[in-house]
């Protein structure tokens, strides 16, 4: 796989110092100095998706604190060898460290374990340990609305996808657009092509033409830039937009955008941290704690599929729909969820397997 390397960016600085060292966190700081927080990102702050709106996420909570939090960032960091040593730079200067990608997991662990003074938080994993928490969005509740409009607008019955990394999130967002759509229409298909990248807008937008030229009359993706939106413009092809609103990107395709809205989590653990309540733990959060958002309807979406899709996205909220709920067959045909039954989140948290109508 093939990355940039990182451009570093930071907004406070990342002295070592022998002290921070010897403690195995940063420094202390005086009586009434301020939070020192970090960020670490995948991607370009100015993706206009994913990483944005985690950094969004941060000057909330520099408008939330003012001087009593000094923040920092780095962008574009490799999910590698590359990552661990980024994160352990910023441990030993900063009370905490906020990892935002997947592959940030391990080598955040790893630190984690060298700096126990320092508090560190993972996006999107599975991890925990004392001073190592895990946060998580349920992305695919946004995706089994957005599956919901696709099976109304999709004359074809053929979405496009375009997928980051095969990892668990994704192939469970797949699954469950997948699954709203068949809702709609039973013999719905979805075609993936993955980028095997988060950002990567050349290759986001070729998979879209692909996947147009294969067919598909509807667009959805999982990668954060707005390339596919831009694609489906250029193709009059309604999509779906990633992280933020991409509407701009797409004024007259985009139906909607599933948006992730990271600054109230991250305000309330900086307050954790000052007030010294901060404690490890493992969260997942949707649309009922309005971590996931969707924005308006774009000019595509009828009176009548909106209704639609505020149906599922209200069901969503008060429980009464399960974008999982069986019987569902895998890609072979073979019975996974039987009826009745829904899949647990644990088995969410490691699906590795598509369900039947996906083509990847």
């Amino acid at each position: 796989m093939d990355f940039v390397l990182p451009r570093r960016r930071f907004l406070a600085g990342a002295a070592t110092t022998t002290a921070a060292l010897a403690l195995g966190g940063p420094a202390a700081r005086a009586a009434g100095g301020p939070i020192k927080a970090a960020w670490v990102y995948v991607g370009p702050v100015g993706d206009f998706g994913w990483s944005y709106q985690h950094d969004q996420g941060r000057k909330a909570v520099e408008k939330e604190f003012g001087d009593k939090v000094k923040t920092s960032f780095v962008e574009k960091v490799a999910e590698g060898p590359d990552a661990e040593r980024v994160i352990r730079q910023l441990a030993q200067s900063n009370d905490i460290v906020f990892t935002t990608s997947f592959g940030f997991m391990n080598p955040a662990e790893r630190v984690a374990k060298q700096f126990p003074k320092v508090k560190f938080e993972q996006a999107t994993g599975y991890k925990t340990a004392p001073n190592f928490a895990e946060y998580n969005s349920r992305f695919y509740q946004g995706r089994a609305i957005t599956g919901a409009i696709a099976g109304h607008l999709s004359k074809k019955g053929v979405a496009g996808y375009v997928g980051s990394v095969p990892i668990p999130e994704v192939v469970m967002g797949i699954n469950a657009f997948t699954l709203a759509a068949q809702k709609v229409n039973p013999n719905f298909q979805t075609k993936v092509i993955w980028v095997n990248g988060w950002f990567d807008p050349g290759k986001e937008a070729d998979a879209a033409k692909s996947l147009i030229d294969q067919g598909a009359d509807f667009l959805c993706q999982h990668t954060d830039s707005p390339a596919v939106v831009q694609t489906a413009e250029a193709r009059g092809i309604p999509a779906v937009g990633q992280a933020s609103n991409m509407q701009s990107f797409g004024p007259k395709v985009q139906v909607t955008s599933i948006m992730d809205n990271w600054a109230p989590y991250y305000i309330e653990r900086i307050k954790a941290v000052m007030d010294g309540t901060w404690k490890t733990q493992s969260v997942w959060m949707g649309l009922k704690e309005g971590l996931v958002d969707m924005a308006a309807y774009g000019p595509m979406v009828t009176p009548e599929v909106a209704a639609a899709a505020d149906k599922v996205k209200a069901g969503l909220m008060d429980g009464s729909y399960q974008a999982f709920a069986g019987p569902i067959k895998d890609q072979k045909g073979v019975e996974k969820v039987s009826a009745g039954k829904s899949l647990t989140d644990e088995e969410l948290l490691k699906l590795d397997w598509y369900v039947q109508g996906v083509q990847a």
